[in-house]
């Protein structure tokens, strides 16, 4: 299920269905065992697709098909039994829209940006996208147009916000992944030169969350200035890892980093919609 992937999923279609309701309802349980369900169900079926890949790598061979502890047909199983049972709870607990929307991030994540990975080192380029649905699907779930401009640029925010993530995962599992047979961007650019790129991916991401208090209901002062304490956090950070050190960019600090600020953005979002 890749839990704690599917919990952060999951935490994102939350923060869409409170950033268009501006209130907390008992559908969000539904909401939650829809996501939840859809998101383990396609990491289930990740694995079932990468598991002859999984076995050679350190960081995954101890998964439950490469280790014999279920076989891939009893992991497609599985995955197709939580798909259909988040499509059930997405489709009766809100409408076809909500479900269509979970469907076509299984499609995407499983059929476009797996196979991909084997293809191209930019497959996380187009893959990202899969980190943004979630939260059109809680903004679709409590009544919202997914062509809303707030939706859109959240939406935006958590794409580009997907890049530097999984590159900065890159540096650490690179090689594993070029073994495995993967391209990798750590093959393709120098070890100089992919810290910068992954910085730019920073710089891109921080003013695409800095944007978003400009297309919401209401502006607010401090919500902004809050927004813009926590970037230059963030972008000082990054800056003393890539260019203030001779040494490679730290995985552990710079992983935790990049996620907590995501996850303390959409959280100052929820709590300026709650109040």
């Amino acid at each position: 299920m890749k839990l704690k992937v599917s919990v952060a999923v999951t935490f994102t279609a939350i923060a869409g269905y409170i950033i268009h309701s501006h209130s907390l309802s008992f559908d969000i349980i539904y909401l939650i065992a829809g996501v939840l369900l859809f998101a383990s169900g396609s990491s289930a079926l990740n694995q079932v697709q990468e598991s002859p890949y999984d076995a050679l790598m350190q960081r995954t061979c101890m998964r439950p098909i490469p280790i014999g502890l279920l076989s891939r047909k009893q992991g497609l199983l599985l995955s197709l039994f939580f798909i259909i049972a988040g499509s059930v709870i997405l489709y009766f607990a809100f409408d076809a829209h909500t479900m269509l929307l979970g469907l076509f991030n299984v499609l995407w994540y499983n059929g476009i940006y797996t196979p991909l990975k084997r293809i191209s080192a930019f497959a996380v380029v187009p893959g990202s996208l899969v980190g943004a649905v979630p939260a059109y699907i809680g903004w679709a779930a409590a009544g919202g147009s997914i062509y809303d401009k707030t939706i859109l640029f959240i939406g935006l925010f958590l794409f580009i916000w997907q890049v530097p993530h999984f590159w900065l995962l890159m540096l650490k599992y690179g090689e594993e992944y070029k073994l495995a047979g993967f391209k990798t961007v750590t093959n393709t650019f120098s070890s100089i030169t992919l810290p910068k790129i992954i910085f730019a991916w920073v710089i891109s991401t921080s003013f695409s969350s800095i944007i978003v208090p400009l297309f919401l209901d209401t502006l607010s002062l401090w919500f902004f200035i809050l927004i813009f304490i926590l970037n230059l956090m963030f972008i000082s950070l990054f800056i003393q890892m890539v260019f203030k050190t001779e040494e490679p960019i730290p995985f552990k600090r710079s992983f935790i980093g990049i996620n907590v600020y995501m996850m303390v953005f959409m959280l100052l979002l929820i709590v300026f919609h709650l109040l």
